[in-house]
C-alpha cells in the first residue's frame, strides 16, 4: 500500500469514526436537542422530519449491519465454483430454489441489497438474485410472525402475502432474465473493485490469509458504502412522510384500482421495514380494502424509497428502471387479479 492510498484509508476510517460518534451523540442527546429546536421556534415540519429520519435509521441499523456480515462471509467462505454447483443449469428451474431460499434468511429489504450484490459477484445468475431481491424480505420467518400477529383476525392477509410473494418472485425473475438474458452484467463495479478482481486472478499466494480479520475488513467496508445511501434515501423519505398530503391519497383510495395504487404508493414513500410493516398497515384496514392492504405488504418490501437509492448506487440505471417499472406493474396486476378472483 502506497502513501497516497494509506492516507486515503487513514481519511476514510477518521470520517466513519466522526459520523459513528455524531449519530451516537443525537441518539443520547435527542430529548436535549428536541428541547433547544423547540425554544428557537423553529418549525413542526422540520422536528418531524427529523424525528422520522432518526428514527428510520434506528429500525435500519441492525439490519444493514447483519447484511453487510452476510455478504462479508459469502465473500470469504463461499467460491464461485460452490455457487454455479449447487444452481441448476437451467436458467428458469434456477427461479424456485432461489424463492425457497428467500423463506430461510431472516433478512428484510434494509440488508437484501448488499448480500444479492455479493451473490451477483460471486457468479450468481442477475436474474435468480432478483429472485432472492424481491423474495428474502417477504418469505422469511421474521415477517411471517409480525404479519400473523398484525392480522390474527384475517388470515386471508397472511396467506395472500406470502402466496402471492413467492409467485411474484418466480415471474419478476423471468421477466428479467427475458429482459437482461443477453447482457446480464448490470452491476456496477468500482475501479478497486476491478483491480482487486485482476490482481486475485493472477496473484498465487502460499500465505493462507486470516479469514475472520479479512470478514471485519470487507464489512466494515460494505457498512460505510451502504451507509451513506441508507442515510440519503431514509432523509428523502423522511421529507416525503412529512410533506406529503395523506388526506388526498386517502380521498383517492374510493374505488378498488385507486386504493390498489395509493397504498402502493404509501408502502414506496413510507418506508418501512419488513419485519415492522404489518402492524402500520393493519392501522389503514378500517380506511382501505384488503387487496389493497396486501399490495401494500407485498410492493414495500420490494421496492421502496430507501432501497431505490441502494440499488441506484449498485447496479446500471437502466437495470434499476426496469427493475421498479417490472415490480410495479406485476403486484399491481396480481392484486387486482386476487381481489377480483379470490377474495
Amino acid at each position: 500500500m502506497n502513501i497516497k492510498e494509506s492516507v486515503t484509508s487513514l481519511t476514510k476510517d477518521l470520517l466513519g469514526v466522526a459520523l459513528l460518534l455524531v449519530f451516537l451523540m443525537l441518539f443520547f442527546n435527542i430529548e436535549k436537542i428536541k428541547g433547544s429546536v423547540t425554544s428557537a421556534n423553529i418549525p413542526d415540519s422540520f422536528v418531524n422530519v427529523n424525528t422520522i429520519f432518526i428514527s428510520i435509521i434506528i429500525e435500519a441499523f441492525p439490519f444493514i449491519l447483519l447484511g453487510v456480515f452476510v455478504s462479508a462471509l459469502i465473500q470469504i467462505y463461499v467460491s464461485e465454483d460452490t455457487i454455479q454447483r449447487y444452481l441448476p443449469k437451467n436458467a428458469i428451474a434456477a427461479l424456485i430454489p432461489a424463492a425457497i431460499l428467500g423463506a430461510i434468511f431472516p433478512i428484510c429489504e434494509c440488508a437484501i441489497v448488499p448480500v444479492v450484490r455479493r451473490l451477483i459477484k460471486k457468479g450468481m445468475p442477475l436474474h435468480v438474485g432478483v429472485v432472492f431481491l424481491v423474495g428474502a424480505p417477504i418469505l422469511n420467518p421474521v415477517v411471517f410472525a409480525s404479519t400473523y400477529y398484525a392480522f390474527r383476525s384475517n388470515p386471508t392477509v397472511l396467506y395472500s402475502r406470502m402466496g402471492l410473494a413467492f409467485i411474484l418472485a418466480i415471474v419478476i425473475g423471468a421477466i428479467i432474465y427475458f429482459f437482461f438474458r443477453k447482457n446480464s452484467d448490470q452491476l456496477k463495479w468500482s475501479k478497486e473493485e476491478l483491480i482487486g478482481k485482476q490482481v486475485t486472478q493472477v496473484s498465487i499466494s502460499t500465505k493462507q490469509p486470516n479469514r475472520i480479520k479479512q470478514t471485519m475488513y470487507h464489512a466494515a467496508d460494505e457498512f460505510f458504502m451502504m451507509g451513506k445511501y441508507l442515510i440519503a434515501g431514509a432523509f428523502i423519505a423522511a421529507l416525503f412522510q412529512t410533506f406529503l398530503d395523506r388526506s388526498l391519497l386517502q380521498a383517492l383510495g374510493s374505488n378498488e384500482y385507486s386504493a390498489t395504487f395509493v397504498m402502493m404508493a404509501f408502502a414506496y414513500v413510507l418506508s418501512l421495514c419488513s419485519e415492522a410493516d404489518a402492524f402500520v398497515a393493519a392501522s389503514f384496514a378500517n380506511n382501505f380494502t384488503t387487496s389493497s392492504i396486501i399490495a401494500f405488504l407485498v410492493y414495500g418490501p420490494m421496492l421502496d424509497l430507501k432501497n431505490t437509492v441502494m440499488l441506484l448506487a449498485f447496479f446500471k440505471t437502466k437495470f434499476v428502471l426496469v427493475f421498479m417499472a417490472t415490480v410495479t406493474i406485476v403486484v399491481f396486476i396480481s392484486v387486482i387479479l386476487l381481489h377480483f378472483f379470490v377474495l
